[in-house]
């Protein structure tokens, strides 16, 4: 049986005083895309964030592609091939849409990240806007810029957070063919959606977060029949 491309065991993480996760337990495969489904305030994002170190503190254990990660740095951790998208973005307004591309370095265990070519191929309204400050991108082209940016330093473990907020329709489905084509070309992701609708199609499966716990497991062949107590779960 392969290695999971994520394995997370009994994690726990403070920020300051306040006790946020009390024990995540879940494994992402190689090549698989996993959402992260729960109310606001559930811990979701700052699962994540944990995994990444970024979190006031932490224990328990992470391991990215076999390797413990729970004592390392967070730019160690990243080095491990691991890319995260934040709700925020962090786009560099004094930038060019292109020169935040060019920005990142290279942190992927496989080599290279993917080409500005392929890059404005899999978004042509980043190749548009190459030469635009990152500040007069629409919303919608700040969250793709986001996104490839991670996708140039070679990441092939893609954490993504809330990527669909707040976003026009088109662009929504922009993004979720940009998850299906990674998924062919075996990115493994991680999700946390608050848009069911977005994440139900692309996703292998899901995990049901509350306070700061995992509660509910459903494959994506579940959905359907485990509908209604996953409303229940969510308060939809």
């Amino acid at each position: 049986m392969s290695t999971p491309a994520l394995e997370v065991r009994d994690l726990q993480a403070w920020y300051g005083e306040s006790h946020v996760l009390h024990g995540m337990n879940f494994s992402v495969n190689q090549g698989e895309v996993v959402t992260l489904l729960g109310r606001n305030g559930s811990g979701r994002t700052t699962t994540l964030r944990a995994i990444l170190g970024l979190t006031g503190s932490r224990k328990g254990s992470v391991r990215i592609q076999g390797t413990e990660a729970i004592g390392l740095a967070t730019h160690r951790i990243a080095h491990l091939g691991v890319g995260y998208c934040p709700e925020e973005r962090g786009i560099f307004a004094s930038l060019s849409c292109e020169e935040n591309l060019l920005l990142p370095p290279s942190i992927g265990t496989l080599g290279g990240g993917m080409s500005l070519a392929e890059i404005y191929d899999m978004f042509p309204n980043l190749y548009e806007r190459r030469h635009s400050p990152g500040t007069r991108l629409s919303g919608g082209e700040q969250q793709m810029l986001a996104v490839a940016r991670i996708l140039r330093t070679g990441a092939n473990l893609l954490l993504l957070d809330e990527i669909s907020e707040g976003l026009a329709p088109v662009i929504v489905q922009a993004l979720a063919r940009m998850i299906t084509m990674l998924k062919t070309k075996g990115y493994t992701i991680v999700m946390v959606e608050q848009n069911f609708r977005f994440a139900a199609p692309l996703a292998d499966r899901f995990y049901v977060v509350e306070h700061g716990q995992i509660v509910e497991q459903l494959e994506a062949a579940e959905l359907e029949e485990k509908q209604e107590k996953l409303n229940t779960l969510l308060g939809v």
